[in-house]
C-alpha cells in the first residue's frame, strides 16, 4: 500500500461518526477525511439521480483531497453505489457489510429498522431472502433526525423508538440499518425483548476497511457542507467523539 493511501468516511450526518470513532479504536491512527453533507437535502429525501449525482461531486472533491479508500457510511446514500461513475477510489458501503454479518449470524427472526429510502428501497429484504432469512422492516425515520441534533435521551425520542419497535420488539435480532442508531443502543434495548439481539454494521464494516491495510500516520480532517459547530456539538453527544478543527467547505 502507497503511503499517501488516505481513508474517506461519507455521511449525510454525524451518522459515520460511529464508524469514524471504530477506525480510531480499532485500526489506529489512518489519515481520514470525514465527510458530512448536512448542507443538502437529505440522502433519503433526493431521487436517485440526484443523490447519484450529489455523490459522484462529493467523492471527485474527496479523491482531489488525495482520498483512495472511502466508506459510505450512510445506508440511503448505500443504495446508490451501483450507479456511481467509475472512479479510481476503492468504495464500501454499508449495506454490504450488514447483510454479510447478519448472514453468519443467521437470525430465526430478524427485525430492521431504517429509514425510509433504505426501507422502501427493499435492498435488504431482497438481499435476505436470497440467503433464506425472513425479514419484518420498520421504518424508524425520526430517530436519525433527533440523534443529529445530539437527542440521545429525550421523552420525545423514547416515545418515538417505542412506537417503531413495538411491532417487531419479540425478534431474535434487530438490524440497525442506519449509522445514526448505535448512540441509542441502551435505549432500544429496553423497548424489546430481553433475548433480543441488535446487530451493529459498523464493526464488520471497520473489519473491512482493515483489510485494505492502511497506513497509520498524517492528517485527519472533518468536512461538513453544513453547521461545523452544530456538528462538533452532537457528535460529542451522541458518540462522545470530540471533533477538533471541523470546517465548511462548498461542494
Amino acid at each position: 500500500m502507497k503511503s499517501d493511501s488516505k481513508l474517506g468516511i461519507i455521511d449525510w450526518g454525524i451518522g459515520g461518526v460511529s464508524i469514524y470513532k471504530l477506525v480510531r479504536e480499532r485500526l489506529g491512527d489512518i489519515p481520514t477525511v470525514y465527510f458530512s453533507d448536512t448542507g443538502v437535502t437529505p440522502y433519503g429525501k433526493m431521487t436517485k439521480p440526484e443523490l447519484v449525482s450529489r455523490l459522484n461531486r462529493v467523492i471527485d472533491h474527496l479523491a482531489s483531497l488525495g482520498v483512495t479508500h472511502l466508506v459510505i457510511g450512510c445506508n440511503a446514500a448505500s443504495t446508490a453505489i451501483p450507479y456511481l461513475k467509475d472512479t479510481p477510489v476503492k468504495i464500501k458501503g454499508v449495506i454490504e457489510s450488514a447483510v454479510e454479518l447478519t448472514a453468519r449470524i443467521k437470525p430465526k427472526r430478524l427485525g430492521v429498522i431504517g429509514g425510509r429510502r433504505t426501507v422502501v428501497s427493499g435492498v435488504y429484504r431482497k438481499a435476505f431472502r436470497e440467503r433464506g432469512i425472513d425479514v419484518e422492516q420498520r421504518i424508524a425515520q425520526p430517530l436519525s433526525g433527533l440523534i443529529e441534533s445530539g437527542d440521545i435521551s429525550s421523552g420525545k425520542l423514547k416515545e418515538a423508538a417505542r412506537q417503531i419497535l413495538g411491532p417487531i420488539r419479540n425478534s431474535s435480532h434487530i438490524l440497525l440499518a442506519c449509522t445514526h442508531y448505535p448512540a441509542i443502543t441502551p435505549l432500544l434495548k429496553e423497548l424489546v425483548s430481553p433475548a433480543t439481539v441488535f446487530i451493529d454494521p459498523s464493526e464488520e464494516l471497520v473489519r473491512e476497511v482493515k483489510k485494505w491495510k492502511l497506513l497509520l500516520g498524517g492528517e485527519s480532517i472533518v468536512l461538513t457542507s453544513g453547521d461545523a459547530k452544530g456538528m462538533k456539538r452532537a457528535a460529542l453527544a451522541a458518540f462522545g467523539v470530540e471533533i477538533d478543527g471541523a470546517r465548511k467547505v462548498v461542494i
